[in-house]
């Protein structure tokens, strides 16, 4: 496990400095902490847009030894092809890993199956000592907005923990019951201390996984355009028909957007209505099938 957080530290990015640690999920981490000894397996969530991004970078430092299996959730929105090779690349560092579409059908069923055979040693092991298998408990962690309320609704078949579409809707941790002999303990989004990668951050940004005043929205929205634009210039030019953004070019590209929805009046582009339109395109799923991680 040691392999995977060295080469994450080793990944170099550009320096910004980005500060965002609510109480709470201070508190998360104490409430994990002596939680701990309770605690079967951990399944860390995901976004499988953002396989890197999203990872919490001390991820260790809070599950020890424990077994994990590595969920990255929105398969149906990423794309599949860069995707698959970060599951590869986490598969070939130990983890066990699912890529999951949480909105179709019984896909969750893949990560109750591979519980069940990740625990069914300590199962055994109880049988030989005369105690009968219990529910495994199995905690689930992950940053704010990757799909952990639906992952778990999915899993209990019934609403149990919110869902929404902005960072910060779990605020405690809460033992919630499936129908497949696994207990869950729901946590809140956990950030790392200080966000001190430039591209992690903005990616984070992109994704809406922290909230639109940590990064002013128009750095965001150039990150997105400049994404399409090196990976995806088909999606770029359906949705902003843009040919390619750039430095020398980002702002014939805001205002051509502008144009396009009516955000300019008295011949002054309304910047930061083009930078919401634009977030607000990834927020609503209007972009879909893309992965800014890349390796």
């Amino acid at each position: 496990m040691s392999n995977e957080n060295n080469n994450e530290k080793n990944k170099e990015f550009p320096d910004v400095r980005i500060a965002w640690y609510p109480g709470h999920m201070a508190k998360t981490r104490r409430l994990i902490a002596e939680k701990y000894k309770q605690i079967d397996i951990v399944y860390e969530v995901v976004d499988a847009r953002i396989p890197y991004s999203s990872k919490i970078k001390d991820v260790y430092d809070l599950i020890q030894n424990k077994p994990k299996i590595l969920i990255m959730t929105k398969k149906d929105l990423c794309d599949l092809k860069v995707t698959n090779e970060w599951v590869k690349y986490y598969e070939n560092l130990g983890n066990h890993v699912v890529l999951v579409d949480l909105n179709e059908g019984n896909d969750y069923e893949k990560i109750i199956s591979l519980t069940h055979e990740i625990m069914a040693s300590t199962q055994e092991k109880r049988k030989e000592k005369g105690l009968k298998e219990r529910e495994i408990r199995a905690l689930v962690i992950g940053i704010p907005n990757v799909g952990k309320s639906t992952l778990i609704n999915r899993m209990c078949k019934r609403k149990v923990a919110n869902v929404g579409n902005n960072p910060g809707v779990t605020k405690e941790l809460n033992w919630l019951r499936t129908r497949s002999d696994i207990l869950l303990l729901d946590t809140p989004g956990i950030l790392w201390p200080r966000l001190d990668q430039g591209e992690v951050a903005l990616n984070l940004a992109a994704f809406t996984a922290i909230k639109q005043e940590v990064i002013p929205i128009d750095d965001v929205a150039v990150h997105i355009l400049k994404k399409l634009s090196d990976y995806y210039p088909g999606i770029l030019e359906e949705i902003y028909g843009l040919k390619k953004v750039n430095d020398d070019t980002i702002l014939e590209a805001f205002e051509k957007i502008a144009f396009k929805i009516g955000a300019i009046k008295n011949k002054e582009v309304d910047y930061d209505r083009v930078s919401l339109k634009i977030i607000n395109d990834i927020k609503t799923e209007a972009i879909q099938k893309i992965t800014f991680d890349r390796k």
